[in-house]
């Protein structure tokens, strides 16, 4: 049977409205002054990178719903719910939604998983009742951004971010750089099925019980992010940035290696291949160069390695296969930076990204 465009065209319209949202993972890179000595506790240097994602859709519904697609367990669809449930507290919007879940970031494994799907579904939430509200507001309304924020201005922006950590009121912790990394550098992110980084109470106990870190290390940590870090990335200058983000790894996981089973990683197998990789130099003959900027990404267990283009990132992971370092548990990825935010399609008028 044949319907008049009149009945049709409204309906495929009602199905095809609805609002996407892909938000990207971030690595952790180090907190600058975990003891707090000057007031500011979690100041932290992160990096957005792509190839892994949050995505959501977000849709009319005849009741509120929340579905996975792939990759979500029980935990992401509660924590879907419970989100969704604060945003109409603050807003008073009821309209009911069907919220999709179509990927999402591994739970508890340094990739700020939590946080962006937080953002993802304020974000979306916000564009589809047309709300004119910031990140950090989704983030305080949502209980994100406790300790560092650069989930927050990764979110919004991407790239290479340093916060200043949040202030003793709870304030967001504010952005003071952003620099856009090399376009033709690249990241090994490396993930172990096997282990989950610490979350909630045990991280909360962890922080808690560590003993303070000297301030001459804080000093040398910042040191790095401001002589090293910074300008090797605006720069492109590939060899102080490995050392700068080596050296605040090594301060950073002695450190917190009481937390995590007296050792810097809290996966075994990913912190074989990333000090694999630490321990490589370039050249013989020639001054010993980092051949790459090693480190975990918060709590972990994913690792990282980043490398000055493409071609040395796939050399680099065709030697460790070869040399059997690469642990049957670990996924390992080559991804570039993202230097942008995150992107919000409307597909209820003409598409548009964010």
């Amino acid at each position: 049977m044949d319907f008049p465009p009149s009945l049709v065209e409204p309906i495929l319209a009602a199905a095809q409205a609805t609002v996407t949202l892909r938000a990207s993972a971030r690595l952790h890179l180090g907190f600058f002054d975990p003891a707090g000595s000057l007031g500011r506790r979690f100041g932290s240097l992160g990096l957005v990178v792509n190839g892994l994602e949050t995505e959501i859709v977000l849709s009319a519904s005849p009741s509120d719903q929340v579905t996975a697609v792939e990759h979500a367990g029980r935990a992401e669809i509660e924590r879907a719910v419970a989100y969704l449930h604060l945003l109409r507290r603050h807003t008073g919007r009821r309209e009911p939604l069907h919220l999709r879940l179509v990927r999402v970031l591994p739970a508890h494994a340094g990739l700020g998983s939590g946080t962006q799907l937080a953002l993802a579904i304020g974000r979306a939430f916000a564009q589809w009742h047309g709300l004119d509200v910031s990140t950090p507001a989704l983030a305080q309304w949502l209980g994100r951004g406790v300790r560092s924020g650069v989930g927050i201005a990764g979110f919004d922006h991407g790239g290479l971010l340093v916060d200043g950590g949040p202030s003793a009121d709870g304030a967001t912790a504010p952005v003071l750089s952003r620099v856009a990394l090399p376009a033709a550098w690249r990241v090994l992110v490396v993930q172990d099925s096997a282990h989950q980084g610490l979350s909630g109470a045990d991280e909360r106990h962890a922080i808690a019980t560590l003993p303070p870190l000297p301030q001459a290390l804080a000093a040398d940590i910042c040191h790095q992010v401001l002589m090293r870090v910074l300008p090797g990335a605006a720069c492109a200058e590939f060899a102080p940035f490995a050392a700068g983000i080596t050296r605040i790894q090594q301060v950073l996981g002695e450190h917190f290696a009481p937390a995590q089973g007296g050792k810097a990683y809290t996966s075994a197998a990913v912190g074989r291949l990333v000090e694999w990789i630490g321990s490589a130099v370039r050249g013989q003959g020639q001054a010993a160069e980092p051949l790459g900027a090693i480190g975990q990404s918060s709590w972990g267990p994913t690792g990282f390695a980043i490398l000055p283009s493409q071609s040395r990132a796939e050399s680099v992971l065709d030697a460790a296969r070869a040399a059997s370092v690469v642990g049957p548990s670990l996924t390992v990825r080559i991804v570039s930076a993202r230097n942008a935010g995150a992107s919000v399609v409307d597909q209820r008028a003409a598409p548009r990204a964010r």
